[in-house]
C-alpha cells in the first residue's frame, strides 16, 4: 500500500496530464482548421455586435389607447349608459328628457380599486355636468395661479350622486367631492378610472 502523500502527488500527477493530452488535442485541431476557427471567431464578434445594438434600441412605447367613449348616467333612470367622448353635459339619455325639458344625461366619473372591475366593482365617484351661462356669471373667481386642476374644474358642476345641490368643481366642496371620490380604501388603494365596454 502506498503512502498518503505519495498517492496525493500521482493523482495530481495523472490529472495534470489527462488536462495536456485533453488540451493538446484541441490545440492540434485548431492548428489544423485555422479557417474555421477565424469563422466562429467573426461569427461571435458579430453576434456580440448585434446583441449590443438590439440593448441600445430604446423599447417603443406601447400604442396609448384612444377612448372615444365616455360614461353618463340618465338621471330619470339612475343608471349609466355609454355615449361619444367629449360630448357636453348634460346630453340626451335613454330614458328622455327631465321633466323640466332639458337632456337628463351627466357625465359619470366611474371608478374602482380592481384593475379589471366587473359591475358590481365600479362605483361612480361623481356625476359632472356643464355650468349654464346664468351660474358662470355667478361663479367666484379663485384667486393665485391657476392649477390642472382648476382649469379642469372651470364651468363645470359636479355632485354625489345623493348630492341634490351642483357645486363649481373648483370650489372647496367641490375639491371635497373629487378628494372623496378618490380616497384610498382600508387597504391603501387608491381608485382608478374604469373605461367604458
Amino acid at each position: 500500500m502506498l503512502p498518503d502523500w505519495l498517492r496525493y502527488d500521482l493523482e495530481d500527477k495523472w490529472e495534470r496530464l489527462r488536462e495536456r493530452l485533453r488540451l493538446l488535442g484541441v490545440r492540434n485541431w485548431i492548428n489544423e482548421h485555422p479557417r474555421a476557427v477565424t469563422a466562429i471567431a467573426a461569427a461571435s464578434a458579430v453576434l456580440l455586435v448585434v446583441v449590443i445594438v438590439v440593448q441600445l434600441i430604446p423599447d417603443k412605447p406601447p400604442p396609448m389607447e384612444v377612448l372615444s367613449k365616455e360614461w353618463y348616467y340618465d338621471q330619470n333612470s339612475g343608471k349609466l349608459f355609454v355615449a361619444e367622448k367629449g360630448l357636453t353635459p348634460p346630453v340626451d339619455a335613454p330614458s328622455g328628457p327631465r321633466p323640466n325639458g332639458k337632456p337628463a344625461g351627466v357625465r359619470a366619473c366611474v371608478l374602482s380599486y380592481s384593475q379589471e372591475p366587473n359591475e358590481s366593482e365600479r362605483f361612480i365617484g361623481f356625476l359632472e355636468t356643464t355650468a349654464p351661462p346664468e351660474l358662470l356669471a355667478q361663479q367666484p373667481i379663485q384667486p393665485g395661479p391657476d392649477s390642472a386642476a382648476t382649469q379642469w374644474g372651470q364651468g363645470k358642476l359636479i355632485r354625489r350622486i345623493e348630492d341634490k345641490t351642483w357645486f363649481f368643481a373648483d370650489s372647496r366642496e367641490g375639491q371635497r367631492i373629487i378628494e372623496e371620490a378618490f380616497a384610498a380604501n382600508a387597504d391603501g388603494e387608491r381608485p382608478i378610472y374604469c373605461q367604458p365596454e
